[in-house]
């Protein structure tokens, strides 16, 4: 992958981020919220991350 593709992968990694932080946010909000399911994000947030750091990591960041 060249340094635009690296790029690219960390801005929509960012974008996930944002949007399972925003997704926790709101199932928190609810009376009875499913920890399951904010348990699932939470990985997949961690995930996302991991990736951010390899694709910075080959852009020698």
């Amino acid at each position: 992958m060249g340094k635009k593709n690296h790029r690219k992968a960390i801005r929509s990694l960012t974008q996930r981020i944002t949007e399972h932080q925003e997704k926790i946010r709101l199932e928190l909000e609810k009376e009875s919220p499913d920890q399951g399911l904010i348990t699932h994000w939470e990985k997949e947030i961690s995930a996302f991350e991991k990736g951010i750091q390899q694709a910075q990591k080959r852009l020698g960041n």
